[in-house]
């Protein structure tokens, strides 16, 4: 079904897009750059946890009491979920997880470490924190659980408490500390300090010349400087994560998003995209691609892509990972506003952070609630979060309830990330 889709994209594309009346930004990517990376026919990384996995299952086979293997055939699962997106494989690392740790009767930290950050990929993180603590309490090597202890904290919006539990690991030399930094300096709202640990990180992670921790820094920092307008420098370390993984598919998925939101060459995006979607299958790719199809105007190719993304979704395996998008799409629709509002609901008792309170506010507002969404906005929203999405809905939401004055520094925020919130808010932006 993909293959069919993507053909209606390619053919659209080439017989329409001269008709498309976009203004293009200044030029900054070459496809001379990434092509390469896009016809790719080999991938290095999946050849190996192939190769990891028949080896691991091979000696559970051979030896089924051996619980380590089922450790290690955990981590090969979780890495097929990372290179391919595929909800399976992370459903069948957490069964192995569960195994291993059954037999060792909860009682080994590692084990309990790897069920929960299997569990914060599946956004499932309250369970990620029961057995974090469990692990916090046996003591062995703990600096490894705070470190994950203030991720998720972080992430269910107990910010005294993921500050109190970094500040039990400082150490400006070591790179988990400085990108667990550089994350609570942008949720602080300093871009700059964020960027600045980001490179500390990154220079940590080169100096050791370890090829995941280069990965993932040249990737978070192209995002980084992407939201601070540094739009080639962005883009350079796209390219350098390529150079590491030609199959990256975050990193190509980045280069699209500058080559739609920054040059407007959405046709161009979409071929990008293309290609990573026919092996990477997480289905928000779907969704980016439905936005760039219509702000093409190309109705129908938006609609199929979003069907493709409602089809991932009949798929009970992803179970909260997707509300947010879920809500979003929702309030788009008049018929489903009721449905938003119940999603928003799980979102909040999940994870009560400012982002997950703006998914509430948005929907009460979109169903015509204006009073229960302001009372949301101010209670647990406003100077609680920048996120410029989130500040876009605020400033609707003080739109409808006449507070004029509160929405002009809003919009000044908002025009100045249009970058990050794509060329179609920005009609929306100026109507506020």
């Amino acid at each position: 079904m993909n293959s069919k889709y993507n053909i209606l994209i390619f053919v659209f594309v080439t017989l329409l897009c001269t008709n498309c009346n976009i203004i293009p930004n200044s030029q900054i990517t070459d496809a001379n750059d990434y092509d390469a990376y896009l016809t790719t026919a080999e991938n290095a990384t999946l050849d190996r946890i192939k190769q990891d996995e028949v080896f691991w299952s091979d000696k559970l086979k051979q030896t089924p009491n051996q619980f380590p293997y089922r450790g290690k055939l955990a981590s090969t699962y979780a890495e097929y979920f990372s290179a391919t997106g595929t909800i399976e494989y992370l459903i069948k690392a957490e069964e192995q997880l569960l195994k291993v740790n059954e037999i060792t009767k909860y009682e080994n930290p590692s084990y309990l470490r790897s069920l929960a950050l299997n569990y914060i990929s599946q956004h499932k993180f309250k369970a990620a924190l029961n057995h974090l603590e469990k692990a916090e309490a046996l003591g062995e090597n703990l600096q490894s659980t705070r470190k994950m202890l203030f991720d998720v904290h972080l992430e269910l919006g107990n910010y005294d408490k993921a500050q109190s539990y970094l500040s039990t690991f400082e150490n400006f030399s070591d790179f988990d500390y400085l990108i667990r930094l550089s994350k609570w300096s942008d949720h602080k709202g300093n871009l700059d300090a964020a960027i600045k640990y980001m490179e500390k990180a990154m220079a940590v992670a080169e100096s050791s010349n370890l090829n995941h921790l280069k990965q993932w820094s040249y990737t978070n920092i192209a995002d980084f400087y992407g939201h601070a307008g540094e739009i080639e420098k962005s883009y350079a370390y796209f390219l350098k994560a390529l150079e590491l993984n030609p199959n990256d598919a975050y990193a190509k998925k980045g280069i699209a998003w500058i080559v739609y939101s920054h040059e407007k060459k959405p046709a161009e995006a979409l071929r990008i995209l293309n290609t990573v979607t026919t092996s990477y299958n997480a289905p928000d790719y779907y969704l980016l691609k439905a936005e760039i199809a219509q702000y093409m105007g190309f109705d129908a190719i938006s609609r199929a892509q979003l069907d493709l993304y409602k089809t991932a979704m009949e798929n009970e395996s992803y179970g909260d990972m997707y509300n947010k998008y879920n809500v979003l799409l929702y309030t788009g629709n008049d018929h489903m506003l009721e449905e938003a509002i119940a999603i928003a609901k799980t979102e909040v008792e999940n994870r009560p952070t400012p982002q997950s309170y703006d998914l509430l506010a948005w929907s009460y507002f979109k169903n015509g609630h204006l009073d229960k969404a302001l009372e949301i906005v101010e209670s647990h929203i406003i100077d609680k979060t920048y996120e410029p999405e989130t500040l876009y809905h605020v400033a609707e939401i003080y739109k409808a309830a006449g507070k004029t004055e509160d929405i002009i520094p809003l919009k000044e925020e908002l025009l100045a990330s249009i970058y990050e919130l794509g060329p179609t808010m920005r009609d929306d932006i100026n109507q506020l």
